[in-house]
C-alpha cells in the first residue's frame, strides 16, 4: 500500500510540473502574439485604473445592464474561482500523501462548513451553466446566432459548459464517497463531518465494497484534478481567457472620455512643422522606416488592441448594440475583435518560425476584415459602451480606416466631398465659414 503510494506521488508531481510547463509555455505564446502591437499610450491615473478593474473587472458592474444572465454568470464565475481554492488543498494532498491536510488545521466543523458552501457553489454552477447551455443552444437569441460564431467558436462555448459541468460533478461525487469511506476506513479517511449536497448524494454509494468506493472516490479525485490543469492549458486557446485578461485588460483601458478622437501623432506632428516653420529642425534619424498613416496589418495596430482581442468573450454585447449592424450592414464588432486574434496566432505562429515571406501575402486588411465593414461604423462608441470587459473595437476600426484614406485613398465619393469641405471651410458643408450663421438672419 505505502508503494502504491509512493507511485501515485510521483505521478502526481510528474503530471503537475508538465501542466506547469505547458502553461508557462502558452502564456509566452500569448504574450508574444499581444506584443506583436506597437508601443500603447501612457498608463497614468493609477487610482481610477484601480477603481475600474475592481468595479468592471472583478465586480463585473457592465454585465448587469442585463439582469438575469449577469446573475447566472456571478453564480458560474464566483463558483468556480472559489471552488478551485480547494486545489491547494488537493495539490498538497498529491504531493505528501495526505488526504484532507486541512481538515485537522481547521477542525471538523469549519472545514465541513467550507467544504459545505464550496458544494453550494457548484450547484450555482451547475444550474447557470445548464441554462446557458439552453440560452445558446436551445433558444434563438439573435447575438449568439451570428455568422462569427459558427464551426469552432460555437463548439468552444458549449466545450466549456461541458468541462465545468464534469469538474463540479466530479467534486460532487468525491466528497460523497468519501463520507461513506470514513465509515469503512477511519485511519485514512478522517472524520469531516457532513457536507451539504454530497451529504445528499451519499446514499447513492453506500453498501459498496470498501476497494469499489476507493476505486470511484480516487477516479473523482484524480479526474477532478487533471480536469482542472487540462482547463488551465485549454484557456488560452478559448474565449474563455477572459477569466484572467480581463483584469489586466480594463487596466490598461483608455481613460478619456469617450467622444474624444485622438489625434495621429505623425500628422500632427506634419501640421504643426506647416504652419510653424520653426519645428521643422528635427533629430530624427534619416534611417528611420517609413511611416504608415492607420493600420494595415496587426502590427500597426497598438499591443493594447491585441490584448483586447484576447480577453473577447464572443457575447456579442457589441454587435447587439451596434446600429450598423441592426441595419443590415456588414459590421460585427464581435467579429473585428475574432479577427485580431486570429491574425495574431497566424502572425505570432509564422514569425516564431521566421517565415516572414507567409506573413507577407496576407493582412488583417483584406484578408480578413473588410473595407465593407470598416466603413459601416458610424462612430458612436456603442460598442465600446456595451462591452462588460472595456475592450474598444472602435479604435481598431478608427486605425484601419485612417490607413484605407490616407494610404489607399480609397473612400466613397461622398467622403471625399466631406473631406473637400473640411480642409477648405473647415466644416463638413460646403459654404463658407463667413456665411454659416446667415440661416440666423431669417429668424428676424
Amino acid at each position: 500500500m505505502q508503494g502504491t503510494q509512493v507511485v501515485q506521488q510521483i505521478a502526481f508531481a510528474i503530471i503537475l510540473g508538465a501542466a506547469i510547463v505547458w502553461f508557462r509555455k502558452n502564456i509566452l505564446q500569448l504574450r508574444r502574439n499581444i506584443f506583436l502591437g506597437r508601443k500603447s499610450q501612457s498608463f497614468d491615473n493609477k487610482p481610477e485604473r484601480w477603481r475600474l478593474l475592481v468595479l468592471n473587472a472583478l465586480g463585473q458592474r457592465k454585465m448587469f445592464s442585463k439582469p438575469i444572465p449577469a446573475i447566472l454568470h456571478l453564480f458560474v464565475y464566483i463558483g468556480f474561482v472559489l471552488i478551485n481554492i480547494e486545489i491547494f488543498e488537493i495539490i498538497i494532498d498529491g504531493l505528501t500523501g495526505q488526504h484532507r491536510i486541512f481538515l485537522p488545521l481547521l477542525g471538523e466543523k469549519v472545514y465541513a462548513g467550507i467544504i459545505s458552501f464550496f458544494e453550494f457553489l457548484a450547484v450555482l454552477v451547475l444550474v447557470g451553466v445548464l441554462v446557458f447551455w439552453i440560452r445558446r443552444n436551445v433558444l434563438s437569441i439573435p447575438r449568439f446566432k451570428s455568422v462569427e460564431l459558427t464551426g469552432w467558436p460555437f463548439k468552444d462555448a458549449n466545450n466549456i459548459l461541458y468541462i465545468e459541468v464534469v469538474l463540479m460533478l466530479a467534486l460532487l461525487v468525491m466528497n460523497a464517497t468519501d463520507l461513506n469511506l470514513q465509515k469503512l476506513d477511519p485511519n485514512h479517511y478522517h472524520a469531516t463531518g457532513n457536507f451539504l449536497f454530497s451529504g445528499l448524494l451519499s446514499g447513492v454509494f453506500s453498501g459498496l465494497s470498501l476497494g469499489t468506493l476507493v476505486a470511484i472516490e480516487r477516479f473523482a479525485w484524480w479526474f477532478h484534478i487533471i480536469g482542472i490543469l487540462l482547463f488551465l492549458n485549454y484557456l488560452p486557446f478559448s474565449k474563455h481567457l477572459h477569466i484572467i485578461l480581463s483584469f489586466p485588460n480594463t487596466w490598461y483601458s483608455k481613460l478619456k472620455p469617450m467622444g474624444i478622437a485622438e489625434n495621429m501623432p505623425e500628422i500632427q506632428k506634419e501640421v504643426q512643422m506647416m504652419l510653424f516653420p520653426e519645428m521643422a529642425t528635427t533629430n530624427e534619424s534619416s534611417t528611420d522606416a517609413p511611416m504608415r498613416f492607420g493600420a494595415k496589418d496587426i502590427t500597426d495596430l497598438e499591443w493594447t488592441d491585441i490584448l483586447g482581442a484576447y480577453s473577447c468573450t464572443e457575447c456579442g454585447r457589441c454587435t447587439a448594440e451596434c446600429p450598423a449592424n441592426q441595419t443590415g450592414k456588414k459590421l460585427s464588432p464581435r467579429k473585428i475583435m475574432m479577427d485580431v486574434r486570429d491574425r495574431a496566432e497566424e502572425v505570432g505562429v509564422l514569425k516564431a518560425k521566421g517565415n516572414n515571406e507567409e506573413i507577407e501575402k496576407k493582412s488583417l486588411l483584406g484578408d480578413y476584415i473588410s473595407k465593407e465593414e470598416l466603413l459601416a461604423c458610424n462612430t458612436c462608441q456603442a460598442c465600446v459602451q456595451a462591452c462588460p470587459v472595456n475592450i474598444n473595437p472602435l479604435n481598431i476600426i478608427i486605425q484601419m480606416r485612417r490607413y484605407v484614406v490616407m494610404e489607399e485613398a480609397d473612400t466613397p465619393s461622398q467622403w471625399n466631398v466631406m473631406f473637400q469641405n473640411s480642409e477648405n471651410n473647415q466644416a463638413p458643408w460646403q459654404f463658407s465659414p463667413s456665411d454659416r450663421l446667415n440661416w440666423a438672419s431669417e429668424l428676424n
